[in-house]
């Protein structure tokens, strides 16, 4: 009878996600990806963590400890530690770890309140940086057309990596997502996700500005022209999710949160812009463009069509009610400028 290796962390969870790779979508595998990668470079970090088999309840109480300190949100933190202990069942299943290891972690609790998803790109950062790849030297870059079609549809970054240049019409200010499995691109609720959406005449010049001079020209095995191209072809979710976190640095707009000066700054790079840690993941920029979305006035409806997902759901995981709040403040102010006494004090 052959016994367990001795996996690193990092190896560990590797072959944990082949396996799920079986029955899941590699969304859902590349979301589990994401919340485990902190604790494996946490794991890096700490001395006497080489094997998965070196864990104790202390160390994962330690990693709980130091997440919290960081200020992540209940609900981050509970998908997180439920996620690592799901991992963590399988490795005693494999006898990679010691029995009851997964018991020792205990996801806090939330109520129905903590599932508002609170983290994400705030609008006076997103217009500000929007604005600066407008000015900038950067602008119709790849990573710049990414954040602007994230922000002003609120798409998913798989929706966006499976626009072709077929899809867009700079002239009507329309993008058209398709779902096409036969030939390697899918949306989140298959052919229930096509959709027709409206963008801003300023997105549709920057899209523009980028077909005709920085795109890289690129057909796919499915004869397909990509809208977003790497010297590879259609760029991989993984590819996006680290132009997404160079897109969000914030120093291109402000002065830096953490001190730091653009031109000798380490994380000011598409491989290194991850670990900064005022970046953001796609998601986080979807979670803001439809809480704006909901801001300036729209319908939740109508939100829910351009993104993709039921009146429901965004109803229960964005702050609608806030959403109300800044709606009736603008209201207050439009109204009284209809008024009819308005005219009798000129």
């Amino acid at each position: 009878m052959s016994r367990a290796p001795d996996l690193d962390p990092r190896q560990a969870v590797d072959r944990w996600l082949d396996k799920l790779r079986v029955d899941k979508a590699e969304a859902t595998v590349s979301g589990y990806w994401y919340r485990l990668k902190l604790f494996v470079e946490w794991c890096d970090d700490q001395e006497g963590i080489e094997s998965i088999r070196d864990l104790s309840g202390w160390d994962l109480d330690s990693y709980e400890h130091d997440r919290r300190a960081t200020g992540v949100s209940p609900v981050t933190l509970s998908n997180e530690l439920t996620t690592l202990r799901q991992f963590l069942a399988y490795c005693e299943r494999v006898e990679l770890v010691a029995d009851g290891l997964s018991e020792k972690i205990d996801p806090p609790s939330i109520d129905e309140s903590d599932e508002v998803n609170s983290e994400r790109l705030e609008a006076d950062s997103a217009l500000a940086i929007i604005r600066s790849y407008r000015d900038g030297f950067e602008r119709a870059t790849t990573h710049h057309v990414l954040l602007e079609l994230a922000w002003f549809i609120g798409a998913r970054v798989g929706a966006i990596r499976g626009l072709d240049i077929r899809d867009i019409d700079t002239d009507a200010c329309t993008v058209r997502f398709v779902h096409r499995p036969e030939t390697g691109t899918t949306l989140k609720n298959g052919a229930g996700g096509e959709r027709l959406v409206g963008i801003p005449d300023e997105t549709a010049t920057t899209l523009t500005r980028y077909l005709a001079l920085n795109r890289t020209e690129m057909v796919d095995d499915h004869k397909r022209r990509p809208l977003l191209t790497t010297t590879q072809g259609r760029p991989s979710k993984n590819t996006l999710r680290s132009w997404s976190y160079y897109a969000t640095t914030p120093c291109r707009a402000v002065e830096c949160p953490h001190g730091k000066l653009r031109q000798s700054c380490d994380w000011f790079t598409r491989g290194e812009a991850v670990h900064c840690p005022s970046t953001l993941s796609p998601h986080r920029i979807r979670t803001g463009s439809i809480t704006w979305q909901l801001n300036r006035g729209l319908p939740v409806e109508v939100v829910a069509k351009r993104v993709n997902a039921s009146p429901e759901v965004i109803r229960k995981h964005y702050d609608v009610a806030g959403a109300d709040e800044e709606f009736y403040e603008r209201r207050a102010e439009s109204v009284s400028r209809l008024s009819m006494e308005a005219d009798d004090d000129n």
